[in-house]
């Protein structure tokens, strides 16, 4: 089954996390970064987030740039991408942000053990795709969002989703911004939590490009496999 041309785009502290022992977002990069990820997020057909991050963050995943927006609208587009959350228990709250601001679809991949009477009610504001058994099926998913017409899908984390994209074989590329902070702490979220790989396992990477932006490096990779 065809999947979409997908990677993964996050910021990190020079010591790997994403956030703080409370899981709590911190501003890791600058301005100049915010705007590469906007565009980024402009030029994806859909973006992706894991339940986890929208009870932490409450995401909206709009793109922010008037202009961005424009662009997308002149080329036949929803001024937003399609907006997706990983979320197998239909966990994502009716009022999050997500269903509240900007235009644009709203999809969420649940699994067969959701709630019917949550299903119900996500049903009432987004697509919802059913697939797995008790979690959400990701390479069966992501087949159905191909079909979707979704060709470019933007994944931002968090880290138990990164995981299990990454070990399912799904990922493409991988951009980390590392920036000049260190956060420590033994359960703040890395940029992969997940099971983790044996020592036969491990996934490895080509790295593509280096740029230092602002007080910080970002990395492109691309995902050779295990």
């Amino acid at each position: 089954m065809e999947r979409p041309f997908i990677f993964i785009n996050s910021a990190m502290s020079a010591d790997g996390k994403i956030s703080t022992k409370e899981r709590k977002q911190v501003r890791i990069s600058g301005n100049i970064d915010f705007k590469r990820m906007d565009q980024l997020r402009a030029g994806a057909d859909a973006i992706m987030v894991g339940i986890g991050t929208v009870m932490a963050d409450d995401p909206s995943l709009t793109v922010k740039s008037p202009e961005l927006k424009k662009q997308r609208l002149e080329a036949g587009l929803d001024e937003n991408p399609a907006r997706v959350i990983v979320d197998s228990k239909a966990r994502t709250p009716v009022d999050a942000d997500i269903f509240k601001k900007g235009e644009g679809k709203r999809i969420i991949l649940v699994s067969e053990s959701a709630p019917h009477d949550k299903v119900a009610e996500l049903k009432k504001k987004a697509d919802v795709i059913i697939t797995g058994k008790e979690s959400v099926d990701l390479p069966a998913a992501m087949g159905q969002l191909r079909e979707n017409g979704i060709k470019r899908l933007m994944v931002e984390g968090g880290a138990t989703l990164n995981w299990g994209m990454i070990s399912n074989g799904l990922v493409d590329e991988i951009y980390t911004f590392v920036g000049n902070l260190i956060i420590g702490g033994k359960t703040a979220p890395t940029f992969v939590d997940g099971e983790g790989s044996t020592e036969d396992n491990i996934i490895k990477m080509e790295l593509l490009d280096a740029e230092k932006i602002e007080e910080g490096i970002l990395l492109k990779w691309k995902v050779t496999g295990k």
